[in-house]
C-alpha cells in the first residue's frame, strides 16, 4: 500500500471532515485522533491544539485517499478501529490484532490483577509463581503475555482452536518478547494439553454471550468479531461448564481456576463451581464499571 505524505492545512482539514463524518454516524469523536496517533507520528496534544497545521510535510503509514477510505469503513461498516490500523493497547502491550481475534478489552485486564492478589493470599504462592499455567482461548494472547510478564519464572500454556489465533498470538509475543516463555497449542480447551497434571492456574475469557444475544450487539461486535470466541449457546454457559468439570483433571490441588464471564452470569458460575464439587474459595470479582464479571475458585486440596 506504501506510505503518505500530507501538508499540515490538509491533515488538519482531513481531521475536521473525520470529526463531521464520526458524528453524523455515531462514532466516537475520541476515535478520530486515536486513530491518527497511529498512523502518523503525532501525539495527542499536537492533534488537539492543531500544532502541526504549519508544517510542510507530514508521513502518514498510508496515502491520505486510502486514510480516508479507512475512515469511510469505519463510519459506514462500522469497522473497528483497533482492525483497521492493526493493532490496540492492551496494559503496557502493543498487541496485533485482526477480525480473527477478538480485540482485548480494558475489563480483561483486571483479571491479572486478580490473580496476583489471590496468590498474594494462597500459602502455596512460591509454589504457584514458578508453575505452569494456561491460557484457554488465548485469542490476541492478552492474557498469556501479561501471566508471563507478571510471573516471570512461569511457563504459560496458551491454547486457541483457531490457528489464524494461535500465528497472532505468537506474533504478539514475538513483539512482547515473550515467545520463550509461552507455549502455543491449537485445540479445543484443555485437549492439547492432555496427560498435563499440576497446572498451577487455568484463567479464560471464554465465549459467554448468549447465542440469540450475539446478533444483538453492537455492529462493530456482531458484524466483525469472530462469533467463535463470542457465542457461549444457549445460555452462554456451554464452554464455562466445560471448563468447570474439565479443570480439575489438570489443576494442582490449590491451583487456581479463573473466568471472564458477562454481567448476571456470575452467580450461576459459582453455582456450577459449588455443585461440581472440587473447588474451594469461590469468589466473585467486579469490573472497571462495578458489574459482577470474574468468577475465581481453587482447586480443592486433597
Amino acid at each position: 500500500m506504501g506510505e503518505g505524505v500530507a501538508r499540515g492545512v490538509e491533515l488538519v482539514a482531513w481531521r475536521r471532515w473525520a470529526q463531521q463524518a464520526a458524528a453524523a454516524g455515531g462514532v466516537p469523536l475520541a476515535e478520530v485522533d486515536w486513530f491518527l496517533q497511529a498512523m502518523t507520528a503525532l501525539d495527542g496534544l499536537a492533534l488537539r491544539f492543531e500544532t502541526y497545521a504549519a508544517e510542510d510535510s507530514i508521513s502518514l503509514n498510508v496515502p491520505l485517499e486510502i486514510l480516508s477510505q479507512q475512515w469511510r469503513r469505519r463510519v459506514e461498516e462500522r469497522v473497528p478501529v483497533q482492525y483497521l490500523v492493526g493493532e490496540t493497547r492492551w496494559r503496557q502491550f502493543s498487541l496485533t490484532v485482526s477480525p480473527a481475534v477478538l480485540i482485548p478489552r480494558p475489563e480483561t485486564e483486571l483479571m491479572v490483577e486478580i490473580v496476583s492478589q489471590a496468590l498474594e493470599r494462597s500459602p502455596l504462592r512460591e509454589i504457584l509463581r514458578r508453575g505452569d499455567w494456561a491460557d484457554l482461548g488465548t485469542g490476541s494472547g492478552a492474557i498469556a503475555l501479561a501471566l508471563a510478564n507478571c510471573f516471570p519464572q512461569a511457563r504459560v500454556n496458551a491454547v486457541d482452536v483457531s490457528a489464524a489465533a494461535i500465528a497472532i498470538a505468537q506474533h504478539n509475543a514475538d513483539r512482547a518478547g515473550l515467545s520463550r516463555q509461552i507455549q502455543f497449542h491449537q485445540g479445543s480447551w484443555f485437549e492439547p494439553l492432555a496427560g498435563q497434571q499440576g497446572l498451577a492456574g487455568m484463567v479464560s475469557n471464554p465465549p459467554y454471550i448468549p447465542h440469540r444475544t450475539v446478533l444483538t450487539l453492537q455492529p462493530e461486535v456482531t458484524q466483525h468479531e469472530p462469533h467463535l470466541a463470542l457465542d457461549g449457546g444457549d445460555d452462554g454457559l456451554d464452554c464455562i461448564r466445560h471448563l468447570v468439570q474439565t479443570a480439575p483433571q489438570y489443576l494442582q490441588p490449590g491451583g487456581l481456576w479463573l473466568v471472564e464471564t458477562m454481567a448476571g452470569q456470575t452467580e450461576a458460575v459459582a453455582a456450577l463451581l459449588r455443585s461440581q464439587g472440587q473447588y474451594e474459595k469461590i469468589s466473585v470479582h467486579r469490573d472497571l464499571a462495578g458489574h459482577q464479571r470474574f468468577v475465581l475458585a481453587h482447586r480443592r486440596k486433597m
